[in-house]
């Protein structure tokens, strides 16, 4: 058996043709070397991430911007949807306002009795649901975007121009004005001066005032003593 020197450690191979001292630097410049890789790989995932990130935040916008357009879309829909059921509402409805008027004179001349009352009032009922509302009253003020005068006057005991008679009641659906209420008016006559309830009462506290003090100068006044 061959024994093993003792105090001599082995060396590692060193190329034919190369002294010992030339494997040291061979060996630093290949641990400087792994660095240096590291280092340029990590910038090229740095740089790959930032596309990537880049490319999420775009989608991102994109699918935002196609979620507000969706959304925009069907409010747009839903508001036409409406606007088309109201004005479908409103032609049908305007078609039976002759109906209507027929049906309000026979109540008024004590006609609706029978089974064309019960007619009538089923037709009332379903028009009330659809939406139909029924305005126009005398002594209320004439409005021009509602009303509609057909017959003009001038009256004593009016402030203002005034509905007097109604000879066509209007109708609507929520704001949409169907048929303008068709009425008669008056107007203050004209050179009337406009006096207030509260100066008329103390205009009507003078005149009796002085009735009761010319009563008093007539009387002669109090018995003398």
């Amino acid at each position: 058996m061959t024994e093993e020197t003792p105090g001599f450690d082995e060396k590692p191979d060193v190329p034919s043709g190369a002294t010992p001292d030339d494997a040291e630097p061979q060996a630093a410049s290949e641990e400087g070397a792994a660095p240096a890789g590291d280092a340029s790989e990590n910038a090229g995932l740095v740089a790959q991430l930032d596309q990537v990130r880049t490319a999420l935040n775009e989608r991102t916008a994109d699918l935002q911007r196609l979620q507000a357009e969706y959304q925009n879309y069907r409010r747009r829909v839903e508001r036409d949807r409406v606007a088309v059921k109201e004005v479908a509402v409103a032609n049908l409805l305007s078609e039976l306002l002759p109906v209507l008027d027929d049906v309000g004179r026979a109540r008024e001349h004590g006609e609706l009795v029978g089974g064309f009352k019960s007619v009538a009032e089923s037709l009332e009922t379903v028009i009330a649901k659809m939406g139909l509302q029924q305005f126009g009253k005398e002594g209320e003020s004439f409005d021009p975007t509602i009303h509609e005068a057909l017959m003009h006057s001038y009256a004593p005991d009016v402030t203002e121009t005034t509905c007097v008679a109604i000879l066509q009641p209007g109708y609507r659906i929520g704001e949409r004005t169907i048929r303008p209420a068709r009425v008669a008016v008056a107007e203050p006559q004209p050179g009337a001066q406009t006096v207030k309830p509260a100066e008329a009462g103390a205009e009507g506290q003078d005149a009796s005032d002085a009735e009761d003090n010319a009563g008093t100068k007539e009387s002669g006044g109090p018995d003398e003593g």
